[in-house]
């Protein structure tokens, strides 16, 4: 009778912050305390710091909605942050005017075209921006300007989260530019409604962070972004008690996945690989009961690698039909 009498306690907060922080850091003031079960709903900013209403009211980049203290929560805990509903709220994004240098060989882009766009295209003082506008009724992005002779660069959006993440471990924290075991700036795109992204617990409470939310946006970010927007996000919170996490993983409706989670530039995709491989082999051992052998195999003939950054993250995703069942 445990769950229903959960269930009944459960309770749905709306929690606007006033202000957002650039750091995953567990020395921020507590936006909310929440209990696990409860929906909580949220906004967010753009990456550049604007809000639905296109007011500017954080700082750029990547500024975070919390931090959310989850009642119970203690270090070596983990918590299942169930993204229950993401929806874009404005009618416009931005994005960069040019794939990124470290996603392209540069003598094949030197002289091709400029970065700068134009100036103030978008956000004051930003010259390497263009906008996009977003049809909220029929949920697409089209890329207002300049226009393509061959292509109207108009697509389904798909909503993500680009960051989520508790509190980073140690004395101080990380910006919200990076990711790391914690999560934070993952920028993977299967972060989307429906995921639950489950996150290691390293300060009392887990302190929970969101933001930078995307229209849409590729595989590995190779522009550096993706149709940076604000959001408004309901999620549930699920504590999981000495689950001894080492990195951040996901559950979509049709896959586990196991992120390698690193800052950017750091050090190179193999490692992430090995990072995502070593814990979806520990995923595997410890909840689905596979001798350590056959969990190799598994991976070895199931698995898919995602790029999640380039020079990042990488994922390695397992289909639920695959698994045994426990």
């Amino acid at each position: 009778m445990i769950l229903p009498l959960l269930l009944l306690l459960a309770e749905t907060q709306q929690i606007q912050a006033k202000v957002y922080y650039n750091s995953f850091d567990h020395r921020h003031p507590v936006l909310a305390r929440i209990k696990p079960g409860d929906m909580i709903v949220t906004r967010t900013l753009d990456a550049g710091g604007y809000d639905e209403n296109g007011k500017k009211a954080g700082e750029r980049g990547n500024p975070l909605t919390g931090p959310f203290f989850i009642e119970g929560a203690e270090p070596g805990d983990a918590l299942e942050v169930k993204l229950d509903r993401l929806r874009m709220n404005r009618n416009y994004g931005f994005s960069s005017y040019r794939l990124g240098l470290y996603a392209i060989n540069p003598e094949s882009i030197e002289g091709l075209y400029s970065a700068v766009y134009k100036k103030d295209a978008v956000i004051p003082g930003r010259d390497t921006i263009v906008k996009w506008d977003i049809d909220l009724e029929k949920q697409r992005v089209r890329l207002s300007e300049p226009k393509s002779r061959t292509h109207r660069l108009d697509f389904a959006a798909v909503p993500m989260l680009g960051c989520i993440g508790t509190a980073a471990a140690g004395v101080s924290g990380p910006t919200s530019a990076i990711s790391g075991p914690y999560g934070g700036n993952l920028d993977y795109n299967r972060i989307g409604q429906g995921a639950t992204v489950i996150l290691p617990v390293t300060h009392a409470g887990g302190l929970l962070f969101l933001g930078d939310a995307h229209a849409l946006q590729g595989d590995g970010e190779p522009s550096g972004t993706g149709v940076e927007t604000s959001m408004e996000v309901a999620f549930t919170v699920t504590l999981r008690k000495k689950a001894s996490l080492t990195g951040p993983r996901v559950v979509t409706n049709d896959a586990i996945i196991s992120i390698g989670s690193q800052p950017e530039f750091a050090s190179s995709l193999d490692r992430a690989l090995r990072l995502a491989t070593s814990d979806m082999v520990d995923w595997l051992v410890q909840d689905y009961r596979m001798e350590p052998w056959a969990a190799h195999m598994l991976v070895a003939y199931q698995g898919r690698y995602d790029v999640v950054t380039v020079a990042g993250s990488m994922a390695l995703r397992l289909p639920k039909s695959e698994l045994p069942r426990i």
